[in-house]
């Protein structure tokens, strides 16, 4: 390409350098004037606008405790301490935060010329046949293209709504991790209150099945009686063998959860109940607007908001692109010469492409991005009534767990009550073993089942605390 040498020294060479560099200063200003995305609007929440009413629904906004308010016990917020710093799912999701912040810089610079330094030197024959140097410095302005429709700019808005999205999952995930982790640690109490009642009920079996063992050999019970009191002594067994492998489990889990192996002084103990306290309450509004706030709900909505920018990157392709380049340096045929103010050389150019014939290609991308916008509808939406039927179960399960574990522990305080009077009248002789075995049987069965609901209550809270986005951001 031909280089017209500019005498700066001259007022005709200054005055058109000025002029250059004013157009090219106009052109960078108008870029970026006009938007080819469509108006991006949140669609209508297709739930309804309240969650349904409970004793413990407040009519004002419930701000979310922080998780270390939620946790009432110490030992658990250090190992949830542990999984938020060694997840590696949590890791995972961090990194991904760092890509889209990384992509969303190599958007932005396509925002911005890229000045360089340049150097060349050549040698060629002249028109005269005779061998020349032709050596050049100076300062080099890459293809820029003018973004006069919005297609740099869409594309920097879409790395940065998948930015947010990014952001929202890891959130999310963290969010998961915490109550993953909390749900772990509070299993392991279960399974430590329920082997603690399977052992004693194991005791209770076996001394049971000595008694009629003796009974059997003078005669006092018959040999029905003696293999019942074995089955339940085997059960009891069963019983025992089978919680110590869930306890096993459980604690892989937790470990799994934590990234590492838990240590034991932030286990929980053999005194600890299932009962708690271990959560604190989880306030609810009535106002649908709080799941919005949820991570899987803002990252729908970006992801919704990146496909909307991705039609004006799209759209923008049926148009012609205009990209500026310039250079400005010294030239000349000797390296003194280089240093020489006279020597003093420019060139601008503008490039203008317009797609005339691509057999469909850009009318399919536009229609690609148009599908995944609409895609990306759907998921809101979706996202939006799963969060509403996560919050309105919680809510509701609220009331019922709590009237679940009452009428268990009155049911356990009865069958307690049948078993003391059943021993009392076998004593007598006016009970037969059948029904103490099955006062036994009717009064452990109570018992693992109070535990189980108890832990299921807890776990309701804890889903209540994810279900509506947990602390407050």
């Amino acid at each position: 390409m031909t280089r017209p040498a500019l005498d700066l020294h001259t007022p005709s060479g200054a005055h058109r350098l000025g002029n250059s560099l004013v157009a090219l200063a106009a052109a960078l200003v108008l870029g970026g004037c006009t938007n080819l995305a469509p108006e991006l609007k949140r669609p209508a929440l297709p739930v309804p606008a309240t969650l349904p009413a409970t004793p413990a629904s407040q009519t004002a906004p419930a701000l979310m405790p922080a998780w270390r308010e939620l946790l009432l016990d110490d030992r658990l917020r250090q190992v949830v301490d542990l999984a938020l710093a060694h997840n590696r799912d949590l890791r995972v999701a961090w990194l991904n935060v760092e890509r889209s912040r990384a992509q969303l810089n190599l958007a932005d610079a396509d925002r911005w010329p890229s000045l360089s330094a340049a150097a060349a030197a050549s040698r060629a024959p002249n028109a005269q046949g005779q061998q020349g140097n032709s050596l050049q410095a100076g300062l080099q302005l890459s293809s820029y293209e003018v973004d006069l429709l919005g297609r740099v700019r869409n594309a920097n808005d879409a790395a940065a709504a998948s930015l947010l999205a990014t952001q929202a999952a890891q959130r999310g995930t963290q969010l998961g991790v915490l109550t993953q982790t909390v749900a772990a640690w509070l299993a392991l109490v279960a399974d430590g209150e329920q082997m603690s009642l399977a052992r004693q009920t194991l005791a209770n079996r076996n001394q049971t099945l000595e008694l009629t063992s003796l009974r059997q050999r003078v005669g006092a019970v018959s040999d029905i009686e003696l293999n019942a009191a074995r089955s339940l002594s085997a059960a009891a067994r069963a019983t025992v063998a089978q919680l110590e492998r869930q306890a096993a489990q459980d604690r892989q889990s937790l470990d799994l959860l934590a990234g590492q192996v838990v240590p034991d002084n932030l286990l929980p103990q053999a005194s600890d109940r299932s009962e708690g306290p271990w959560l604190a309450t989880v306030p609810a509004g009535l106002s649908t607007d709080a799941l919005l706030l949820r991570p899987d709900v803002i990252q729908a909505e970006q992801t919704l908001a990146a496909t909307n920018a991705n039609i004006g990157v799209a759209r923008a392709a049926m148009f012609p692109r205009l990209t500026l380049g310039a250079n400005a340096g010294q030239a000349s045929n000797t390296l003194a010469g280089l240093f020489r103010g006279s020597n003093f050389v420019y060139t601008l150019s503008a490039n203008a492409v317009m797609s005339l014939f691509d057999a469909g290609r850009n009318q399919a991308n536009i229609r690609v991005a148009e599908v995944n916008r609409d895609v990306a509808v759907a998921q809101y939406e979706k996202a939006v009534q799963t969060a509403y039927r996560e919050a309105a179960d919680a809510l509701q399960a609220q009331a019922t767990w709590g009237a679940q574990r009452q009428a268990q522990q009155e049911l356990l305080d009865a069958e307690q009550h049948r078993l003391r009077l059943t021993r009392m009248k076998l004593q007598q002789g006016v009970a037969s073993l059948n029904e103490l075995l099955d006062a036994e049987r009717q009064q452990a069965a109570a018992q693992q089942v109070l535990v189980q609901v108890r832990l299921a209550e807890v776990l309701n809270r804890l889903a209540l605390y994810k279900a509506l986005g947990g602390e407050s951001q």
